[in-house]
């Protein structure tokens, strides 16, 4: 039996599509796409700021309890950029993002990186936050056709592909959305017994 629907706080249809593949099973999984509309403007300067932004819009939009969710690509010899800025970071789209990296990584023998994912829960009266963090490192080149984002250069640590070489069921075993996803899940479990 399906548990109430839960309402993300995201229009983009990718991640719309990875929260569904990791908890379909147990969840109807709603975003702003079916409400018909836009995100709100990210104005924090954290991932859980940018969340509770988020959060804060759909429920105000819908009377929904809902979850805003913000993730960002963290490189260590780039001073922990992109961050925040991930999905802006070259002011084009995911390719142009992606060559950007490259250009900045290009004989950087340091190439550590961090996917972070934070979620916010919010029904109007409570903030509840939840983490994720998926270490690994930036390759040399693009590598696979699957994913999106920053997905073709990342190669999580104790792996030799990229998450873009990987299934998608391979990713969301792994992915920091999933560790997110599996905390904020135990938490709301305890919580609608």
């Amino acid at each position: 039996m399906k548990r109430p629907p839960i309402l993300f706080a995201t229009a983009n249809p990718h991640k719309v599509r990875e929260i569904r593949e990791i908890l379909g099973p147990c969840f109807t999984v709603l975003s702003l796409l079916d409400y018909g509309l836009p995100g709100p403007e990210e104005s924090g300067t954290t991932l859980e700021e940018n969340a509770e932004i988020k959060a804060r819009y759909a429920y105000e939009r819908t009377g929904i309890p809902a979850v805003g969710e913000d993730t960002g690509l963290f490189v260590r010899a780039l001073k922990w950029a992109p961050g925040i800025y991930s999905a802006r970071f070259s002011g084009g789209g995911d390719r142009e993002n992606r060559e950007k990296l490259l250009y900045l990584m290009r004989g950087e023998g340091d190439r550590y990186a961090e996917f972070r994912t934070a979620l916010v829960f919010y029904d109007g009266r409570r903030l509840e936050t939840f983490l994720g963090v998926l270490p690994g490192r930036i390759a040399t080149v693009e590598r696979g056709k699957g994913g999106f984002g920053y997905d073709p250069l990342f190669v999580p640590e104790g792996h030799t592909r990229t998450l873009a070489e990987m299934s998608p069921q391979e990713k969301n075993a792994i992915s920091h959305r999933r560790k997110a996803l599996m905390s904020f899940l135990k938490w709301l479990v305890r919580e609608i017994r």
